[in-house]
C-alpha cells in the first residue's frame, strides 16, 4: 500500500532570507525580488490607492470624450456644436444607471469578475464567454486608445514630435507593463500621485473656466486649429445625434473595472470597492459635463493637430504658460495610467476564464510578484501591435472602442435581472449557493430587478446604436473579432474537457503493469557522455540496445573497436545510411520495434545530450538529441529520456571522474 508523507509548511521565521535565496539578475532589477505567497494578503489596496488603480481609465476618458462628440457634430458644421452639452447630459444619465447597477454587482459578487461572473452564473456559458471576449477586447482597446491619446496631448504641446508618436506610444506601453509586473501595491503607489495631480489640475482648470464664464471674462479660443473635415456638410439629423452620442459614450469605459477587480481591495472588499465606484462616478460626471460646457462656450473645435483639452487650457490660463503645461502633463499622465486599469483588469479576467478552462491554464499562474504576469505581458504585446497598425491615431481607434464594454454592460444587467428573479423565489430563510456568489432572499428584489432590466434595455439600445453608426468606421472589426474569440474559447474548453476525460481514472481499472522494458540508446561515438547514458539505461532494464547510424565506414570500424572495449557487453546495432541521413534511419528502426511491440511492453529511448559550460557553445554542436526528441515525442508507446552530460563537470579533470 502506497504511503503519503506530508510535511508542514515552514513558518515565516523559518523561511530562507530572499536576499540569500535569489541572486540579483536583470529580472529582479526590473520587477523586484520574488514575494512569498503568504504576502498576497498584504498586496491589497485601500480606497485612496484603488481610485488611482481602477479609475484612471474612466477619469482619463474626459480628455477625449468631448472631442469625439464634436468630431461627429462637425459633419453639420460648427452650429451643430450646440448639441454637444445636451448629449453629454444624456451620457451622464446613462452613467448613473450603469454605476448603480454595478454597485449591486460589487456587493453581490465579492469575488470579482464583473460581467463575466454575472453572465456565467445567471445567463449560461455562451453569454459568459461573449462577455469575457468583449471585456478582453475592451481592455486591449483601452490601453491603445488611452496611450495614443496621451501621446496626442504631448504632440499638441510639441508638434515637432508628431512623427515619433508611434515610438512614444509603444515605449509608454512597455513602461506601464514593467511597473505592473512589480505588483499591485507597488504599481498603485506609483500611479496614485499622478492621478491626484490630474484631479487637482482638472479641478483648477474647469473651476477657473466656469468662474470666468459666470463673471463674463471667459474668452474664445485664440488661433483655433484647422477643424477636422469629416466630409460634406449636412443638416443635423437623428442619425447624426445618435452617432455623436455613441462616440461620447466612450466616457463610460472603465466603469466596470472596479467590479472586475474587487479582490484587489482590502477587507471589507465590497464596501471599499463600492465607495470607490461612487467617488469615480461623481468625479467623472462632473469633469465631463464641465469640459463639454466650456468647450462650447469658448468655441473649441475638434482637430488632430490640437486637442480640445489643450484649447481649453490655453484659453482658460491665457496661453501656453506653466499652468497650461501642468494640465497637459497631468492629462498625459492620466491617459497613460488609464492603461494601468486594463493592466489590472485584463490579467484578472483572463485568469478567471483560464480557471474555467476557456483560456490557456498558464494565465492562472501568478508571477514572482504575485501578479498574473503572463496576462500582463500578453496584453502589452497585443496593444503594441495594434498601435503600430493604427499609427497611434485616436480617431482611427475610437470606432473600435466602447462597443465591447456596452455589450458587457447589457449582459451584466440582464444577468443581475435574472439573479433578482431567482432571489425573489427563495424563502426568507433559504440560501442558494452558486459558483460566484450566495443568494439570499431580499425584500426589495422587485425594485432592483426592474431597475436592472431598465438598465439592460438602455445599454442594449446604445450597443445597437454604436454598432450601426460606427459600423462603417471600423466597428465591424470588433463585431467580427468578438465571435472569433468566443469560438476560440470554446475550442480551448473542448480540448481541456477531452483531455480530462482521456486522463480520468474513474473507469480505468487496475494500474498498468510493465512486463517488459526495452531500452534503445542512440550512439554517435564512444565517450564519457555515451557511457553515462549507457549506465543509466542499464539501471532501467537488462534489455538494452545501442544503435549507431553508419554514414562513414572508417569511423564505424573505429567505433566497433571502442565498443568492444567500453560497451560492457551491451549489443550494438549498426544501421547503414548511404544518403548520410542521421535521424531518419533511427526513426525507421524505432518504427520496426513498435510494430512488434507487445501489449505490456515499454520502449524507452535514452538520448545522451551535451550541456556545455556556456550556452552559446550549443551553437557549436549538432543538437541531435533535440531533433530526436522532437521527432519521437509524437510516437505512441515511446518514452524519451534525456541524459544530460555536463561538460563543465569534466572540463577540469576528466581522468578523476573516469
Amino acid at each position: 500500500m502506497a504511503t503519503i508523507e506530508e510535511r508542514p509548511a515552514r513558518s515565516a521565521s523559518e523561511q530562507p532570507d530572499p536576499r540569500r535565496t535569489f541572486r540579483r539578475s536583470w529580472k529582479t532589477r526590473l520587477i523586484g525580488r520574488p514575494l512569498p505567497t503568504a504576502d498576497a494578503e498584504h498586496e491589497t489596496i485601500g480606497k485612496t490607492v484603488g481610485l488611482a488603480v481602477f479609475s484612471s481609465d474612466a477619469l482619463s476618458s474626459t480628455a477625449y470624450a468631448t472631442q469625439e462628440i464634436l468630431i461627429i457634430l462637425a459633419f453639420a458644421g460648427t452650429a451643430a456644436f450646440a448639441f454637444a452639452f445636451p448629449i453629454a447630459l444624456a451620457i451622464v444619465a446613462l452613467l448613473a444607471i450603469v454605476v448603480l447597477s454595478y454597485l449591486q454587482t460589487v456587493h453581490a459578487y465579492p469575488g470579482g469578475g464583473g460581467a463575466y461572473t454575472v453572465a456565467r452564473d445567471n445567463l449560461g456559458e455562451m453569454p459568459a464567454q461573449v462577455a469575457g471576449a468583449a471585456l478582453l477586447v475592451d481592455y486591449i482597446l483601452t490601453v491603445a486608445v488611452s496611450i495614443s491619446s496621451g501621446v496626442a496631448q504631448i504632440v499638441s504641446a510639441y508638434p515637432a514630435l508628431f512623427p515619433l508618436r508611434v515610438h512614444m506610444a509603444v515605449a509608454f506601453v512597455l513602461t506601464v507593463m514593467l511597473v505592473n509586473l512589480r505588483g499591485v501595491r507597488e504599481s498603485g503607489a506609483v500611479f496614485a500621485i499622478p492621478t491626484y495631480f490630474f484631479l487637482a489640475m482638472m479641478t483648477l482648470t474647469v473651476g477657473t473656466g466656469l468662474f470666468q464664464w459666470a463673471s463674463g471674462t471667459l474668452g474664445q479660443v485664440a488661433d483655433p486649429p484647422t477643424m477636422a473635415h469629416m466630409g460634406e456638410l449636412r443638416a443635423v439629423s437623428l442619425f447624426l445625434i445618435l452617432h455623436a452620442f455613441s462616440s461620447g459614450t466612450t466616457a463610460l469605459t472603465g466603469t466596470e473595472a472596479i467590479a472586475n477587480g474587487i479582490t484587489a481591495f482590502r477587507e471589507p472588499r465590497s464596501r471599499n470597492a463600492g465607495i470607490t465606484l461612487l467617488w469615480m462616478a461623481a468625479i467623472l460626471g462632473s469633469f465631463f459635463l464641465g469640459i463639454t460646457f466650456l468647450a462650447g462656450a469658448m468655441g473649441a473645435v475638434p482637430s488632430e493637430a490640437e486637442t480640445v483639452i489643450s484649447q481649453l487650457a490655453r484659453t482658460t490660463f491665457g496661453g501656453r504658460n506653466i499652468a497650461y503645461l501642468g494640465l497637459i502633463a497631468a492629462t498625459t499622465l492620466i491617459l497613460v495610467m488609464a492603461a494601468n486599469t486594463a493592466f489590472n483588469g485584463f490579467p484578472r479576467l483572463s485568469a478567471l476564464q483560464a480557471d474555467d478552462g476557456y483560456l490557456p491554464r498558464q494565465f492562472t499562474y501568478r508571477g514572482s510578484r504575485l501578479v498574473y504576469s503572463r496576462g500582463i505581458v500578453a496584453l502589452a504585446l497585443i496593444v503594441s501591435l495594434l498601435i503600430v497598425l493604427f499609427r497611434a491615431s485616436v480617431t482611427a481607434l475610437i470606432p473600435l472602442y466602447a462597443i465591447g464594454v456596452f455589450l458587457c454592460f447589457t449582459l451584466s444587467q440582464a444577468g443581475m435581472t435574472l439573479r433578482w428573479r431567482k432571489i425573489g423565489r427563495l424563502a426568507p430563510d433559504q440560501e442558494l449557493r452558486e459558483k460566484g456568489s450566495v443568494l439570499r432572499y431580499h425584500r426589495g428584489w422587485r425594485i432592483r430587478m426592474i431597475f436592472n432590466a431598465f438598465g439592460a434595455v438602455c445599454t442594449a439600445f446604445v450597443t445597437i446604436v454604436f454598432a450601426v453608426t460606427k459600423f462603417g468606421d471600423g466597428a465591424w472589426i470588433v463585431i467580427v473579432v468578438i465571435p472569433a474569440l468566443v469560438v476560440m474559447h470554446f475550442a480551448i474548453h473542448r480540448h481541456y474537457k477531452e483531455l480530462a476525460g482521456f486522463l480520468s481514472l474513474e473507469r480505468y481499472g487496475s494500474p498498468p503493469r510493465v512486463h517488459r522494458h526495452r531500452v534503445l540508446v542512440p550512439v554517435s561515438d564512444v565517450h564519457l557522455g555515451t557511457l553515462e547514458a549507457l549506465r543509466y539505461a542499464r539501471n532501467l532494464s537488462d534489455d538494452v540496445t545501442a544503435v549507431h547510424i553508419s554514414a562513414n565506414p572508417e569511423r564505424t570500424s573505429e567505433l566497433r573497436e571502442k565498443w568492444d572495449l567500453w560497451g560492457d557487453g551491451v549489443r550494438l546495432v549498426v544501421l547503414g545510411s548511404p544518403y548520410r541521413l542521421l535521424v531518419e534511419p533511427f526513426l525507421d528502426y524505432v518504427e520496426s520495434i513498435l510494430k512488434v511491440r507487445q501489449k505490456d511492453e515499454t520502449v524507452t529511448i535514452v538520448v545522451p545530450q551535451f550541456v556545455p559550460y556556456k550556452r552559446w557553445h550549443n551553437l557549436l554542436h549538432a543538437q541531435t538529441a533535440a531533433f530526436l526528441r522532437m521527432a519521437l515525442m509524437f510516437r505512441r508507446g515511446v518514452v524519451i529520456t534525456n541524459v544530460p552530460y555536463q561538460l563543465e563537470r569534466y572540463s577540469s579533470s576528466p581522468e578523476r571522474e573516469a
